[in-house]
């Protein structure tokens, strides 16, 4: 296979990592501060919580509906189009006092973070023999958006007002367009029918590919692992015998930067096709994580170790699941990350519900079960994955 230069530069790799990150971030914002929004509209913080609820259910309808639109249209176009219009709907958050419109605009605003999904199918296309490093970069970029997201909100509305978290990423979201207007290359569209058939055959992906069918669920898997760790543990850390507070536990969320770290690193060595051993040894250190978590949830060391190997095995996963997924069609590279970016979400959503059932019905005891358990479960599909390689590899010798 012979070898293609990639046509992004290391700036232009770096500011779609930002503009990346600053458009999935928005989706995080409300999380810290729903109190505050609460009191502001002078309703009870469980029926705002509804904002958060329907700005994932935004972004899932965004990656069902606009996402695929990257392989129609232009994707530069469209990922203008999908910021200013985030833009727009950042101010109206701050500006509205009547709290039925912040909910609508909690729609809009996830439906317009998918942004971020089109930028990753465009850098893959771009980046030719480059394509793992560069979508680690750029996933390093949508990771760092969803983990400061929280710190960055909880912190400007103590120093300020929960509006003006809006208004500041309003401002981010200008710079984003200005560097994707001034610096990114337009991308001509590869298929010419209608948005019926376009959306028909993101799903028709599923059927083509088998790999892709492989690493939606592996993806799924790792991810509710994630997110049902993540939902679980503040109540883990807000009992004996941490007992600590909000802001002490939001802390935590900064360790998960390793496994953004990790990322690059990943998708380097996925470039030179070790992505089979990658996604085992990044399945060994998710189960290790998981182990220790479950064992011994009554020691710091635990948590802090859990958060790094939970963090690191989840995220070297999740970037050779979309570099390899890239190398599939390129001409259906937004829509095959439409398949499986929704996987991911689901897989996401299922693992909070799972989490959360377990919590209610025998705490972290029962946390831990399913954690292995889900852990186990990547770490064998791995493995099958090697061995049934290997004997394809045998036969052909």
């Amino acid at each position: 296979m012979s070898e293609v230069k990639s046509q992004l530069s290391k700036g232009q790799v770096l500011g779609m990592a930002v503009v990346a990150g600053i458009s999935v971030s928005n989706i995080y914002f409300a999380q810290p501060i729903l109190h505050q929004i609460a009191e502001s509209f002078r309703v009870p913080e469980s029926k705002m919580g509804i904002m958060v609820g329907l700005g994932q259910v935004g972004y899932g309808a965004g990656l069902l509906t606009l996402v695929p639109l990257g392989d129609k249209v232009d994707r530069k176009k469209l990922i203008l189009t999908l910021l200013g219009t985030l833009f727009l709907v950042l101010i109206a958050i701050g500006l509205v006092s009547n709290y039925y419109f912040i909910f609508l605009f909690s729609l809009l605003l996830g439906l317009t973070a998918v942004a971020a999904q089109v930028v990753l199918p465009m850098a893959a296309e771009l980046s030719g023999n480059e394509k793992g490093k560069n979508v680690g970069i750029i996933f390093t970029g949508i990771l760092v958006g969803i983990l400061m997201a929280r710190v960055f909100s909880g912190y400007i509305s103590e120093w300020s007002s929960w509006k003006m978290v809006y208004y500041l990423s309003a401002g981010f979201t200008v710079f984003s367009l200005a560097f994707v207007y001034l610096k990114l290359p337009s991308v001509k569209p590869t298929f010419k029918e209608s948005y019926f058939k376009l959306i028909s055959s993101s799903f028709y992906q599923l059927k083509r590919f088998p790999q892709l069918r492989f690493m939606a669920l592996l993806g799924g898997i790792a991810f509710a692992v994630f997110c049902s760790f993540w939902t679980t543990l503040t109540f883990l850390l807000v009992e004996k015998p941490y007992n600590y507070s909000s802001d002490t536990i939001g802390l935590f969320g900064m360790l998960g930067i390793a496994g953004a770290l990790v990322a690059p690193l990943i998708g380097k060595a996925s470039d030179k096709g070790y992505s089979r051993y990658t996604q085992l040894i990044a399945s060994i250190i998710l189960l290790a994580g998981s182990v220790v978590i479950f064992l011994f949830p009554s020691y710091l060391i635990s948590i802090i170790l859990a958060v790094i190997f939970i963090d690191v095995g989840v995220q070297s996963i999740q970037v050779t699941n979309v570099a390899l997924i890239y190398r599939l069609d390129e001409k259906a590279n937004s829509r095959i990350n439409t398949i499986y970016m929704t996987s991911y979400f689901v897989g996401g959503a299922l693992g909070t519900f799972i989490g959360l059932k377990c919590w209610e019905l025998g705490g972290w005891h029962y946390v831990g079960i399913q954690l292995v358990v889900f852990s186990l479960v990547v770490l064998l599909m791995n493995l099958m994955n090697v061995i049934k390689q290997k004997k394809i590899n045998q036969t052909k010798s």
